[in-house]
């Protein structure tokens, strides 16, 4: 199945528990291999050149951990 990144932004992230983690803000992409590296929760202030390092790190989910996307995106873990 394939997706388009818009189809992600403001999905509902749930973990494989069904707690709620927060809602899909931006995507990151690796450009190099062309595939989803990071979702995040919330948007980044580009006006601000260190925030992109944070967000990854403190607000970030692999997107490995994806294990279904539909109406929402659930994933393994916490």
């Amino acid at each position: 199945m394939t997706i388009s990144i818009s189809e992600l932004y403001g999905k509902k992230i749930i973990s494989a528990t069904g707690h709620w983690i927060g809602e899909v803000g931006e995507v990151v992409v690796d450009v190099e291999s062309g595939e989803v590296s990071h979702l995040l929760l919330g948007k980044i202030d580009s006006s601000k050149a260190g925030d992109f390092i944070r967000s990854l790190f403190k607000n970030g989910i692999e997107y490995k951990r994806v294990k279904k996307v539909a109406d929402t995106v659930l994933v393994s873990g916490n």
